[in-house]
């Protein structure tokens, strides 16, 4: 049974989907107007997390992530940089996926883009059933604006008492602190600081504000009710509280099921800021010469309610725990007399049971690791002990088989190094034969500065190649 933490409920409810095994699963995903950064990525893994785990819990699962590629911040990039809007988010959008793809992340069925005319029209479409209902409005402004008195729900995601906020009129900004609550924009009538980013409406010309973009796209693509609906806990509020609100007012139907939000990444302890020197995108990481995979670990290793403190020491730790990993699979597959067999529909393996039930337990990403460690010292005592057969070696195997399709850690593939690297390799194995250890860190030292790790073990030097590594 898979049980799950629900923001709106603030409780851990069993996990039933409308229609199982179908899973229907909306994703906010990133404003293009630049690289999005580690505490983003955060987000994406533990929502990659989720969607692996569920599928390996039998469930099908259709995800949808939306590319917000119009509201205020890539309105005012595009206008900095005196180009399109089209022209200014299209390197941000490929940077993404690039970014996806370094970290192992799943690619969503869906991608829709906010500019996309089928989901502006949409948007037009649920606009005008708002203010035909009730619960829209156009201001003196010529903007179209919610009316947040007469939706009662308003404010229950994020648990606000509207008794005690004083609502500030209307709130024409994307973004918008609780203090300042009030009315928020559906459509805003184009002003000059729009510049050429506009669309035809039967209010006059003007853009989407930004919470009515996902209801269109996520009711468009997953239908009037979804199961699961993700973000950080940034978006919890206006941005989803919004969305119940305009989507529920057009449909008279509960909109999500279950509400998970990712808490805060922080950067050695502070809230991750420009201005403090520690914001780090992707790109900034792996640039320290750091893998996907490393920090795909340091990002998923901590459970996704708890604030997570990003750490260069933390990254070393990610490193030295894949290296773990790298070396038991390695052992393993030395034990075994033939390759593991591949069994595509086998049953969950035993001997990972506790691993999944610790996922099972709203994602405890902590305690399923722990049980990997554990298994990984059990089997190692008794590789040493020359206690564990071929035919067990094969079943660790297998079982691993099964974890990795939901962490997806292991090394893709061996390394292979070019001869000049294998050159340097053997002169330093002949350096430690000879005791010249002097020769042989220095060894060490020129094949790090290309890019490899290099590890003595007591089966040998074993030598890495990180993401950055040259030929």
């Amino acid at each position: 049974m898979i049980r799950l933490f629900n923001t709106y409920s603030r409780e851990l409810e069993e996990f039933a989907p409308l229609n199982p095994p179908e899973v229907s699963m909306y994703t906010c995903g990133p404003t293009v107007y630049s690289h999005a950064h580690i505490g983003n990525f955060r987000a994406y893994i533990f929502e990659d997390l989720l969607q692996r785990h569920l599928e390996s819990s039998g469930f099908n699962v259709h995800r949808v992530m939306n590319l917000t590629d119009v509201d205020d911040k890539t309105i005012r990039g595009a206008r900095e940089a005196g180009v399109s809007l089209g022209e200014f988010t299209a390197p941000f959008k490929r940077a993404f996926f690039e970014d996806l793809e370094t970290l192992r992340i799943k690619r969503a069925d869906d991608f829709p883009a906010a500019t996309d005319p089928q989901y502006i029209s949409r948007m037009i479409a649920m606009i005008s059933q708002l203010m035909a209902h009730g619960f829209a409005y156009q201001a003196e402004d010529k903007s179209i604006y919610f009316r947040i008195k007469v939706f009662p729900e308003y404010g229950k995601l994020a648990h606000l008492n509207l008794d005690e906020l004083r609502p500030s009129g209307r709130v024409r900004s994307d973004e918008y602190e609780k203090e300042n609550i009030g009315d928020f924009a559906l459509w805003k009538a184009w002003d000059e600081a729009d510049g050429d980013v506009s669309w035809d409406s039967p209010w006059g010309r003007g853009r989407p504000g930004w919470h009515i973009e996902c209801s269109a796209m996520a009711t468009a693509l997953l239908g009037e009710q979804i199961d699961i609906h993700c973000g950080g806990v940034d978006n919890i509020f206006p941005h989803h509280e919004a969305e119940i609100a305009q989507t529920e007012g057009v449909t008279g139907k509960k909109f999500v099921r279950y509400w998970l939000h990712c808490a805060h990444l922080l950067v050695d302890g502070q809230k991750m800021s420009k201005s403090l020197g520690n914001f780090y995108t992707l790109r900034d990481v792996i640039g320290r010469g750091y893998t996907g995979r490393e920090v795909r670990y340091a990002l998923l290793r901590v459970h996704y309610r708890a604030p997570l403190n990003f750490t260069f020491e933390g990254m070393d730790e990610a490193r030295q725990a894949l290296t773990r990993i790298d070396e038991w699979l390695a052992r393993l597959h030395e034990c075994c007399a033939t390759p593991p067999l591949a069994r595509e529909n086998e049953s969950q393996p035993a001997r990972f049971r506790n691993f999944f039930d610790a996922l099972d337990d709203d994602l405890n990403i902590s305690g399923a690791l722990g049980f990997l460690f554990e298994s990984i010292r059990e089997t190692n005592r008794a590789l040493d002990a020359k206690q564990l057969s071929a035919d067990e070696a094969r079943t660790w195997l297998e079982s691993w088989r099964r974890v990795n399709q939901v962490l997806v850690l292991e090394e893709s593939s061996a390394a292979t190094l070019s001869p000049e690297i294998e050159i340097l390799a053997r002169q330093r194995e002949q350096a430690r034969a000879s005791k010249d250890f002097r020769r042989s860190d220095e060894l060490r030292n020129e094949l790090n500065a290309r890019g490899y790790d290099v590890r003595d073990t007591k089966d040998g030097q074993k030598i890495t190649r990180r993401g950055n590594a040259q030929p």
